[in-house]
């Protein structure tokens, strides 16, 4: 197999693949994903939830310009990508001070008392809130109908998606980019560099400047609901100090550690001792007992040092494009990082503002 286009996009990711589906609106593009499927790493271990309030400034405003995509995901699914879940964030007492850093600047978010706290989640234990808020507009995530929409809208705009081709080698000659995979050799003008944990490693393999990525390890396991209670309704409700959180998951609870160790790119697994660990910070704050873990796992997300995703062309290198340090917030900048790299791999100008754009360019984190 092999062929030519416009655009080769790397990596099979919600950052790849969405960006795919935009793109093949202008242009002819092969998406190449190392895996047996898209959305094998990160986006498929996505704890799956929108948050106005998360991330910084640029991150808040690439989830607002997201926030109407999910609702009306015209051309990717036919109904609403959103369904209610709430968040509450409680803070021990040793994080007090938590919550008014959280409210700072924050939209649409409101502390609630201890006891307003315990009411929505009533497995808490009181003397460990001294503090809480509330972002009741936070939302669960159809991730795999967000994904397989964005790939049915790449496929239906002529695009191709080629698994199992991990890229081993990439030339650029005569104004186009070779890229050579098991499945095949692949010529375009424009490289979009959508890999995830191994962004950088594409872009040494491009003859690209690295611009200092890495991939930290999130963990998760499955528990049974506490016994007597439904948790369907239940908000997601975190430790303000980001020691957990926890989650309502088809009936039963996922509770993470939150952790966030460094790690080369790999297949990622959980810890025996940072669960553990985790697991032992959640029962302080709680009154439930957990006697079985059903299952974990872990992803990796890949932060740069100012923790703000890089979305533009290489300064220096024709047709190299970076969209990759997502870090926690791929699945739900998505819709807007997409939008944001199809306009510019179009020569076009965005609708985000301009700060936001600058924000995001890869020459900030640029050292030479």
């Amino acid at each position: 197999m092999s062929g030519m286009s416009d655009i080769i996009v790397i990596g099979g990711g919600i950052a790849g693949v969405s960006a795919g589906a935009r793109m093949a609106n202008d242009a002819r593009v092969i998406l190449l994903e190392a895996e047996e499927a898209i959305g094998y790493h990160a986006t498929g271990r996505s704890a799956a939830i929108y948050i106005r309030n998360y991330g910084n400034a640029a991150l808040r405003a690439l989830n607002a310009a997201s926030e109407p995509v999910f609702l009306e995901p015209e051309g990717i699914c036919e109904s609403s990508l959103l369904s209610p879940r709430g968040l509450i964030y409680v803070a021990l007492p040793e994080h007090a001070s938590a919550i008014e850093g959280l409210l700072q600047g924050a939209t649409g978010m409101e502390r609630i008392s201890p006891e307003e706290a315990l009411r929505r989640v009533p497995i808490l234990r009181r003397e460990a809130v001294a503090d809480a808020a509330m972002e009741p507009g936070a939302q669960d995530i159809d991730v795999d109908r967000l994904l397989q929409g964005f790939a049915r809208l790449l496929r239906r705009r002529g695009g191709r998606i080629v698994t199992q081709a991990r890229v081993n080698k990439i030339e650029r000659e005569g104004g186009a980019w070779t890229v050579e995979t098991p499945q095949g050799t692949f010529t375009a003008p424009i490289i979009v560099n959508a890999a995830g944990a191994w962004a950088d490693a594409i872009a040494r393999m491009a003859g690209a400047e690295p611009l200092g990525l890495t991939p930290m390890r999130r963990s998760a396991v499955i528990v049974p609901a506490p016994e007597g209670h439904d948790v369907s309704a239940w908000p997601l409700f975190a430790c303000a100090g980001e020691g957990w959180y926890a989650k309502p998951e088809a009936g039963k609870l996922m509770v993470s550690p939150a952790d966030e160790d460094p790690f080369e790119p790999f297949d990622a697994w959980p810890d025996d001792m940072v669960l553990a660990e985790g697991l032992h910070r959640f029962q302080q704050a709680v009154t439930m007992p957990i006697t079985r873990v059903e299952r974990s796992w872990a992803g990796l997300r890949s932060f740069f040092p100012d923790r703000t995703p890089a979305v533009g062309f290489a300064p220096g290198l024709d047709g190299f494009f970076w969209l990759a340090g997502q870090g926690g917030y791929g699945v739900q900048t998505s819709p807007a990082l997409s939008a944001l790299a199809a306009d510019l791999c179009a020569g076009r100008s965005s609708s985000l503002p301009d700060e936001v754009v600058r924000a995001l360019a890869p020459e900030r984190l640029m050292t030479n």
